[in-house]
C-alpha cells in the first residue's frame, strides 16, 4: 500500500521551467542582452574564421562554440531537455579534446618546429576529429541514458538558464548514486585524461624554455602558450568547481560557474587561438581584401 501511495506521489514530468539566474525579470533582461551578444560575437567568430579558412583550404585551426543561450523564465518540454542535456556533453567534452590539442600544438611547434608540418599533417587532424566525435558522442550517449531511467516529481522549477546534468538530478524522486558515480568516474577519466596530457606537453614546452638563453625566445614562446594556459586554468577551474562534489549539493554558485566554460571559454577560443595563427591571419586579410574588392 505504501508502495502504491508512493508511485501515486511521483507526478511524471512532461516539461521543466528554466528559471535563469536572478528570479528578477529586470536582471534576467540585462543578462539576456550581455550574453546574447556574447553569443553573438562568438558566433560572427567562429564564422569569419570559417569563412576565411574555405578561401584558403590549407590551412587547419581549431575553433569552439557551445551554443548556450541563456534566458527569461521559461519551459522547456522533458524530450528538449534530455536533448539539450546530450549536446551540452558533448560540446564541453570537445572543449576539453580541443584545449588538449591546442597544448599538443603548441608542444610541436615550440618543441619540434622544424617538424611541424610533418607531425601535424591533415590525415593526424581529421584523426583527431573523428576519435573525439565518437568518444565525445559515446561519453554524452552514456550519462543521457542514465538520466531518462530517472523518475522526476512534480517540482519540475529548474534554477538554471538551460538543462545542466546536476540541477536536473536534484529533481529526481529517486536516488541518484549511480549517475554521481558515473559523473566521478567516466566523466573524471576523460577529463583528467585529456588534463594530463596537457600537462605532459606543458612540461615537455617549459623544460626547452629553461634551455632557451635568449630573452626574447622566452617572451615568444610565453606569449604563444599564455593565452592557452589561461583559458585552461579558467576552464578546468570551473569544471571541477562544479561537479566534483555530488549533485545534491549544486548551488546559486555553481550555477554562476557554468557560465565561464559554457559561455566565457567559447567566447575568448576562436580569438586567442585563431587570431595568434599567422595562416589564420593571412587568410583573414584576404577575405577582408575580397570583400572590399
Amino acid at each position: 500500500m505504501n508502495d502504491g501511495l508512493q508511485k501515486n506521489n511521483q507526478t511524471g514530468v512532461t516539461e521543466f521551467i528554466l528559471l535563469g539566474l536572478s528570479g528578477q525579470s529586470e536582471q534576467e533582461e540585462v543578462l539576456f542582452g550581455l550574453f546574447l551578444w556574447m553569443y553573438l560575437v562568438t558566433l560572427i567568430g567562429n564564422f569569419l574564421i570559417v569563412l576565411a579558412i574555405s578561401c584558403d583550404i590549407s590551412k587547419y585551426p581549431c575553433t569552439s562554440s557551445w551554443p548556450t543561450s541563456p534566458v527569461l523564465t521559461s519551459s522547456i518540454s522533458y524530450m528538449e531537455c534530455m536533448t539539450q542535456i546530450y549536446f551540452f556533453i558533448i560540446f564541453i567534452n570537445m572543449d576539453v579534446f580541443l584545449l588538449s590539442v591546442m597544448a599538443y600544438d603548441d608542444y610541436t611547434v615550440i618543441c619540434c618546429p622544424l617538424h611541424y608540418t610533418m607531425i601535424m599533417k591533415p590525415k593526424l587532424c581529421v584523426l583527431l576529429v573523428v576519435a573525439s566525435q565518437v568518444s565525445t558522442n559515446l561519453h554524452a550517449l552514456l550519462h543521457t541514458l542514465f538520466m531518462v531511467q530517472l523518475t522526476f516529481c512534480s517540482n519540475n522549477a529548474v534554477y538554471h538558464f538551460f538543462c545542466d546534468p546536476y540541477p536536473i538530478l536534484k529533481l529526481s524522486c529517486l536516488n541518484t548514486f549511480i549517475n554521481d558515480l558515473m559523473v566521478f568516474t567516466v566523466g573524471e577519466l576523460v577529463f583528467m585524461t585529456q588534463f594530463t596530457s596537457i600537462i605532459i606537453s606543458y612540461d615537455y614546452i617549459f623544460s626547452n624554455i629553461l634551455k632557451l638563453l635568449s630573452a626574447h625566445g622566452i617572451r615568444k614562446t610565453l606569449s604563444t602558450c599564455g593565452s592557452h594556459l589561461t583559458v585552461v586554468s579558467h576552464f578546468y577551474g570551473a569544471i571541477l568547481g562544479v561537479y566534483k562534489h555530488p549533485s545534491s549539493s549544486y548551488s546559486v554558485q555553481d550555477v554562476l560557474t557554468t557560465v565561464i566554460f559554457t559561455v566565457v571559454t567559447p567566447l575568448v577560443n576562436p580569438f586567442i587561438y585563431n587570431l595568434r595563427n599567422h595562416d589564420t591571419k593571412g587568410a583573414l586579410r584576404k577575405l577582408i581584401s575580397y570583400s572590399i574588392i
